[in-house]
């Protein structure tokens, strides 16, 4: 942790530490010890759901900064009061709020507010998911979700299968990337980018993507070098031939259908294309492409039946 720490101010980079796990009363020890070294190498903040540790981070370690996570469910001006004066100087409010809910909180509570812009959405509120849990001893709010909402499952519409929706409660991923004006009028102090199993690419492409995006807001400028092209290439869920995987969440109210579309859990890259003919070769195939963007020698190019 030293050196994490060490590195990142040699970068001038703020460390958070994500100690958002509901705690058992035998773990309170070592979560206690956990919270002094976190104080002793200088760390920024601590991520925290568990009111109880909260509680505690307050009593053995008083001048350690704490964000309540999204975890906590905040979702209202008074829940944001509740974690502040428990000790929160960021609330982290749910992804289930629309920008104007976002703006209302925002407006009751003196507490800082962070809010989800981008990223891979959980189907339960704010990911207090117990499904993982029930089916497969991982709990979600101990940081082990196996991600059963990726999983196909059958619909069943009046009695009869429901086709093309095989992955019914995966939702496609958050992009925020044209309200970051809207939240920025709201009052949001923070943006914060879902990252779990994500290479440096996505990194590189979603921290320059809303940091310019921010900027430009400031500044007036109009000079962003990654585009939601770019962002749908690096990861995105549920792609198809008219969708590229990219939501806004519930930042502009809930539209369940097309958070949800059901045909694909996880990155399926860019269409590139149809193929349009298949011939039989002595060593293989030649297929013909009705190509949709400009491919060249190099790219990585996968073939299936597609969703529709």
């Amino acid at each position: 942790l030293d050196e994490v720490i060490a590195y990142l101010r040699a970068n001038e980079v703020k460390g958070y530490v994500a100690l958002n796990t509901l705690a058992f009363d035998k773990e309170l020890d070592e979560i206690e010890r956990l919270l002094r070294r976190c104080s002793e190498a200088g760390v920024d903040a601590v991520i925290v759901q568990d009111i109880g540790v909260m509680a505690l981070a307050r009593e053995v370690a008083p001048e350690l900064p704490i964000h309540a996570s999204t975890q906590q469910s905040i979702s209202s001006a008074d829940g944001a009061e509740f974690a502040r004066e428990r000790g929160a100087t960021r609330v982290v409010v749910g992804r289930e709020l629309s920008t104007q809910e976002i703006a209302s909180v925002a407006r009751g509570t003196s507490a800082e507010v962070e809010a989800f812009v981008h990223g891979a959405l959980c189907i339960s509120w704010s990911g207090q998911c117990l499904s993982s849990e029930a089916w497969g001893g991982r709990s979600a709010n101990r940081g082990q979700c196996a991600q059963a909402c990726r999983l196909p499952y059958g619909v069943i519409v009046d009695g009869s299968r429901r086709e093309g929706l095989q992955y019914a409660l995966s939702p496609g991923d958050l992009c925020g990337l044209d309200d970051v004006p809207e939240l920025i009028e709201a009052g949001v102090s923070c943006f914060k980018i879902e990252g779990r199993l994500k290479d440096e690419r996505y990194v590189a492409a979603t921290t320059r993507a809303y940091r310019e995006a921010i900027d430009a807001v400031w500044d007036s400028t109009e000079a962003n070098t990654v585009s939601r092209d770019d962002l749908r290439q690096v990861f995105a869920r549920g792609q198809d031939s008219e969708r590229d995987g990219l939501t806004p969440g519930f930042l502009q109210g809930p539209k369940h259908q097309s958070l949800v579309v059901g045909n694909a859990p996880r990155h399926r890259g860019v269409l590139a294309g149809r193929v349009v003919e298949v011939y039989p070769k002595k060593h293989g195939l030649e297929i013909v492409v009705e190509t949709a963007i400009d491919l060249k020698r190099g790219d990585g190019v996968v073939i299936d039946c597609g969703p529709d």
